[in-house]
This record gives structure tokens, C-alpha cells and sequence, in this order.
């Protein structure tokens, strides 16, 4: 895996969805079905979208998993993931029963999904920790041990401070899948 360097695989910056943290959460989702629809067809589509400061340096990732989230406030309450707590050994029935306690969901979905349109994308944003950065230059043998080991979905792409890209697990994979697949010829 030496072979690869990180900046083989890399989204460029240029080709990913970026928006405000001042932006609403509508804007972000219209944003990232733009980019899944401009992408490049033959790669997996995006499921994050960068975010920006007001300096027009990237500050975290909007994912997926974080638009759901904005979907009911009542998340930010509980403050646990819920790999974390499936690690704790919580079963499915405790899991599933946090729905009644905390009452989420509880409003008819077209309002929940009005009011969570509005609300800003640095609310519910990713701020990435030390272990989701990676030099452009890296090895994706440091790209591997950094996306299991933190189970990470993308890795932020560095050259000196600047964030130039993002290394996607789905890209990680699918290099890794080839060789595998070059190795059995």
C-alpha cells in the first residue's frame, strides 16, 4: 500500500461541496445534491460537504449522519454516539426505548424538517479532531490505520495547514479492492 500516496485518491477541494457554517441546513442539502449530481459518475457520490469559516478555511464536515441528526434537537441532549454506547454494551431494546424517554420525533415530520431547514450548518457540523488529518503526501497504509482506527468515513487532505482535499474511505476501499484483485492474476 506504500505504492499509493494519499494524494492519488484524494478528492481536490475544487471538486467537493463547500459551504458557510453560516448557512442553513436546507442550503447544505441542496448543496451536496448539486455535487452528487455534478460528480463524477464513475466514483461513489459524496456524503459530506465541507464547511467553511468566514476566512474561507474548512472548519469540519456536514455529513449524512449530522443532517439526521438536525432532524431532532432533543439529539444534542442524549451527547453520545451511538457506536459509543453499542460499545457499552447498551442493547437494541435500551437503544430503541431513548425514542420514548426523550420524546423524539414526536412532531408530524414536515414541521421537524421546515424548522430544521433553517437552522445553521455550524450547529450540527463535524469538527474534525487531530486524527482525521492527513499530509498529502502519506502513505495509504497511514490513511488505512487512520480511517479504522478512528472510524472515520474521510480523512481531511493537508499540504502545510491548508486543507487541499478529502480522502474518502469509499475511494480508500476501492484502491485496496484492485490490488487485492491485481494480486489473484
Amino acid at each position: 500500500m506504500k505504492r499509493f500516496k494519499v494524494k492519488d485518491l484524494m478528492v481536490p477541494r475544487s471538486e467537493y461541496a463547500v459551504i458557510s457554517e453560516d448557512a442553513n441546513i436546507f442550503e447544505a442539502v441542496m448543496t451536496l445534491e448539486k455535487a452528487q449530481q455534478d460528480f463524477d459518475q464513475t466514483r461513489y457520490r459524496h456524503r459530506a460537504i465541507l464547511v467553511e469559516d468566514k476566512n474561507h478555511k474548512i472548519v469540519g464536515k456536514l455529513g449524512q449522519i449530522d443532517v439526521l441528526t438536525a432532524l431532532e434537537p432533543k439529539y444534542q441532549e442524549i451527547k453520545t454516539d451511538s457506536r459509543g454506547m453499542a460499545k457499552l454494551g447498551f442493547s437494541k431494546k435500551f437503544l430503541m426505548s431513548m425514542l420514548e424517554t426523550y420524546e423524539l420525533f414526536n412532531k408530524p415530520m414536515d414541521d421537524v424538517c421546515r424548522k430544521t431547514g433553517q437552522e445553521k450548518v455550524g450547529k450540527y457540523m463535524h469538527r474534525p479532531t487531530e486524527g482525521e488529518y492527513i499530509d498529502e503526501n502519506d502513505s495509504l497504509d497511514k490513511a488505512i490505520h487512520l480511517l479504522v482506527i478512528g472510524h472515520h468515513q474521510s480523512l481531511l487532505v493537508t499540504r502545510d495547514d491548508e486543507i487541499i482535499g478529502l480522502l474518502r474511505l469509499t475511494d480508500v476501499f476501492a484502491a485496496v479492492f484492485h490490488t487485492m484483485k491485481e494480486c489473484n492474476l
